[in-house]
């Protein structure tokens, strides 16, 4: 599992940060890549990565101000040209106004789409999808328009097979091992049963990511960041700008860094920065951040996080 972001800069397209994109890699877990918002020029910034659009088949929107969603029509257009038939269907989730911020302006364009897109409009806060390996949730956060935050759960993993306790107790090699690994019980030749549950190690505990909206601070943040192995978080504005920042409904460095503080994150990553801050600005704004929680970075377009898995 991995985030790759494709554009790090708040409001409009700057010289060294594009806007708002980020791809959750899971090529690993389910072969797949998930975007978080797409901001303009975000395909431009997919062609400098080793992303391939078709992989991408869920696009989960915070909010629908222009830095997070003008790069959508384009990104959809583009995906529909590299696949033919053969490209999967896409689902976009998001706030209300989504499905008819897109549908427009692919119909105004007369732009015709080789796959499907569902589109999940958001209503009441909880859990918007679950398979057999993830769970994802939202909740509402506090900006000039709605806005939310997600909450991406890695489902647990099966502990390992205690394969010198088989051994031991004369269970036999084979195709048998991956039944119990799977925690079946099954039958031996010699009439014992045995329960795959009592030969596996403990669970491998899965990872969470919280990737936020923008926001100014609100109780929701909280929940959602609570234990997460990483918090991605907005960084509007500097040190001393708090009032600033609630009048434009944004964040600090030090709110996101208290934030991550109190609810037991792993690590912080800082992001959606002002074009005012460059160079050895956006240094001071992590070392603002680092002075409350030390495990804080602030991202720069293409940065690629790997996010591992919890310490036993």
């Amino acid at each position: 599992m991995e985030l790759e972001f494709l554009g790090t800069g708040a409001g409009s397209p700057a010289k060294f940060r594009n806007v708002t994109g980020i791809a959750l890699k899971l090529l690993e877990e389910r072969n797949s890549i998930w975007l978080f918002d797409c901001g303009e020029g975000t395909q431009h910034q997919i062609l400098r990565t080793n992303i391939r659009p078709r992989k991408i088949d869920k696009i989960f929107i915070t909010h629908l101000h222009g830095d997070h969603v003008f790069g959508l029509p384009g990104f959809l257009s583009s995906r529909s040209f590299q696949g033919g038939d053969q490209m999967g269907p896409l689902t976009i989730y998001g706030p209300r106004g989504i499905k008819e911020f897109v549908n427009c302006a692919l119909k105004i364009s007369q732009s015709k789409l080789s796959y499907k897109i569902n589109f999940v409009e958001l209503d009441k806060e909880g859990v918007l999808y679950e398979d057999d390996r993830f769970v994802v949730s939202f909740k509402y956060l506090e900006h000039r328009i709605t806005s939310v935050g997600y909450r991406i759960v890695e489902k647990d993993y099966p502990g390992e097979l205690l394969v010198a306790k088989l051994q031991a107790a004369n269970i036999p090699a084979g195709p048998l091992y991956g039944q119990l690994k799977a925690g079946q019980v099954v039958t031996l030749d010699d009439g014992r049963i045995v329960d795959g549950k009592d030969y596996l190690g403990p669970d491998k505990k899965g990872r969470i990511v919280t990737i936020l909206g923008d926001t100014r601070q609100t109780a929701s943040i909280s929940e959602l960041a609570q234990d997460a192995d990483v918090l991605v978080h907005e960084s509007t504005f500097g040190k001393g700008e708090g009032k600033l920042a609630r009048s434009y409904y944004h964040s600090t460095s030090l709110q996101a860094a208290k934030v991550a503080k109190n609810a037991g994150v792993k690590q912080l990553l800082l992001t959606h920065i002002s074009a005012r801050y460059v160079g050895p600005l956006v240094k001071q704004l992590e070392q603002e951040a680092k002075s409350v929680f030390a495990n804080s970075r602030v991202v720069k377009d293409f940065d690629v996080i790997e996010v591992p898995f919890p310490k036993s």
